[in-house]
C-alpha cells in the first residue's frame, strides 16, 4: 500500500491510497470467503461449497465490487495512521482507478485533529480576582436568615411593602391574555422586585378582596421579545395579606442558627463561608480566563465535526432546561427574546471556543507529560460508584471502558488546569 497526503485545511486532509496486485489478491480472497456463503451448488450444502468450485458460479462483477469494498474498508484508517493523522470520524472514500487484480486507487477525505502550536502558557499575564467580603454581603445573608425564621400573620389592613400577598392575576396585551401572564393563589412578597416595575407598588394600599387593574409597560430590554416595551393590563384579585414579622438580628437569632454563642460568632462563620464560596468562584473564572488567553496566544483551529458535536451537547442542555419548564426549544428561545438563528449563532461561537480550549489543554498535557495514574482513576470510579449506588443504569455505565477513558481524560484536563494556574501565579 502506498499513500500520498494532501492538506486541505488545518483540520482536513485528503489521502490518495494505491493498492497493487499483490495487495488486491489478499482482499479478493476475503471477498470470495464472504460471497461463497450464499452460493448454491448441487451436491453441496449451502455455505460448504469449496471456494474454487463456488468461484465459477459467482458473477465476476460481484467479486470485483466486493474486493474493492473490503480493500477500502480495511485500508482507509491505516492509511491515515500511517501518516500520523487521527481521523475524527470515518473518512469518505472515492475510487478513482480500478483495474481488477492489478491496481486500485482511491482518495479519502476526512477531518483530523489539527496541529496546535501552543503559545507561552507560563506568561499569560493574568491574576485571579481578589476576594472581598463586605459588611453589606454579611448583612444580606443575615437578612435572609431572619426571613427564614419570620412568622406570617394574616391581616385585614391595606397591603404595604414587605407584606406577603396571595393574588390571582391575568395579564393582557391588546385585550388578550398572554402566555405566562396569569396565575392563581400566587404568593408574592411586595418589594422583592420579582415582577416588572409598577406591579408590586400597584398592590400597595389595596385591601383583601379588592379587584383592580394595573396598566403597566414592560421594560424595553425584557427577555420576551413580544412583551418588551409593550403596554399591558393586569387584572388582579387580592385574596390575602400576610404580615411578615422578622425576628431581631441578635444573639438569640444566632443561637437558633447553630452552635453560635452570639451574633459575632455567626457573622464570622458567614464571612468564612462567603470567603470560601467566592474563592472557588474566582478560581473557576480564573481557569476559564487562562484558557481563553492561551487560545488567543496559540495557533489552533476547530474542526467542524467537533464544533457540531459541541453544538449538539449545548442544544441538548438547553432543550432539557426548556422541557423542565414545559416548553420546547423554540418556545423557550421565543420567551427569552431569541430567534433560532440568533441563538445558533451564539451557541456555535461558544462551541468553537470550547473545542479550541479543549485542544490547547490536550496539547499542554502532552507537552508537560501530565498524566493520571491508573490507581487514581480507579479511586475516582469507586467514588462515583458510591455516589450512584442507587442507580443500576449509572453503575452499569461505569463498567464501560469508554466511560473509564472519559473519566481519565477529564481528570487529566483538571490536572492540566491546576498546572496552568500554578505556573501563572
Amino acid at each position: 500500500m502506498k499513500t500520498k497526503l494532501k492538506k486541505l485545511s488545518d483540520s482536513q486532509i485528503e489521502i490518495t491510497v494505491t493498492l497493487d496486485g499483490e495487495d488486491l489478491k489478499k482482499y479478493e480472497d476475503k471477498a470470495l470467503e464472504r460471497l461463497v456463503k450464499d452460493v448454491n451448488v448441487t451436491g453441496f450444502r449451502k455455505g460448504k461449497v469449496p471456494v474454487d468450485v463456488a468461484k465459477k458460479f459467482i458473477p465476476e462483477n460481484d467479486i470485483n465490487a466486493t474486493t474493492a469494498d473490503i480493500a477500502v474498508r480495511e485500508t482507509i484508517i491505516p492509511a491515515f495512521m500511517e501518516n500520523s493523522k487521527q481521523p475524527l470520524a470515518l473518512p469518505g472514500a472515492n475510487i478513482t482507478k480500478y483495474v481488477p487484480r492489478e491496481i486500485l486507487e482511491y482518495t479519502a477525505t476526512g477531518e483530523v485533529l489539527p496541529e496546535v502550536k501552543l503559545g507561552d502558557y507560563k506568561k499569560l499575564g493574568l491574576k485571579p480576582d481578589e476576594v472581598k467580603i463586605s459588611a453589606k454581603d454579611i448583612d444580606g445573608v443575615l437578612e435572609n436568615i431572619a426571613t427564614s425564621f419570620a412568622e406570617k400573620k394574616v391581616t385585614k389592613r391595606a397591603a404595604k411593602l414587605t407584606d406577603e400577598v396571595v393574588i390571582d392575576f391575568v395579564g393582557k396585551k391588546d385585550g388578550k391574555a398572554f402566555d405566562g401572564g396569569s396565575a392563581k393563589d400566587y404568593k408574592l412578597t411586595l418589594g422583592s422586585n420579582t415582577f416588572i416595575p409598577g406591579f408590586e407598588d400597584g398592590i400597595v394600599g389595596h385591601e383583601p378582596g379588592d379587584k383592580f387593574e394595573l396598566a403597566l409597560t414592560f421594560p424595553k430590554d425584557y427577555g420576551v421579545k413580544d412583551l418588551a416595551g409593550k403596554k399591558t393590563t393586569f387584572e388582579i384579585l387580592l385574596k390575602q395579606i400576610n404580615e411578615v414579622i422578622k425576628p431581631a438580628i441578635d444573639d438569640e437569632l444566632a443561637k437558633k442558627c447553630g452552635p453560635f454563642d452570639d451574633l459575632k460568632a455567626l457573622k464570622e462563620d458567614i464571612k468564612k463561608n462567603l470567603t470560601a464560596q467566592t474563592e472557588h468562584q474566582n478560581l473557576e473564572k480564573y481557569k476559564n480566563d487562562l484558557v481563553e488567553a492561551l487560545v488567543k496566544k496559540s495557533k489552533v483551529s476547530a474542526p467542524e465535526i467537533l464544533i457540531d458535536d459541541q453544538m449538539r451537547m449545548i442544544r441538548e442542555d438547553v432543550s432539557r432546561n426548556a422541557a423542565s419548564m414545559g416548553m420546547d426549544l423554540e418556545k423557550y428561545l421565543e420567551r427569552s427574546g431569541e430567534t433560532m438563528e440568533s441563538w445558533e449563532k451564539k451557541a456555535r461561537k461558544a462551541a468553537e471556543s470550547r473545542v479550541k480550549g479543549s485542544l490547547v489543554l490536550q496539547n499542554l498535557a502532552l507537552a508537560e507529560k501530565i498524566t493520571v495514574p491508573e490507581e487514581e482513576v480507579n479511586a475516582k470510579i469507586a467514588e462515583l460508584r458510591e455516589v450512584y449506588k442507587k442507580s443500576p443504569e449509572a453503575l452499569k455505565s461505569l463498567k464501560d471502558p469508554n466511560v473509564k477513558g472519559d473519566i481519565q481524560n477529564r481528570m487529566i484536563i483538571e490536572k492540566t488546569l491546576d498546572y496552568l494556574v500554578k505556573v501563572n501565579k
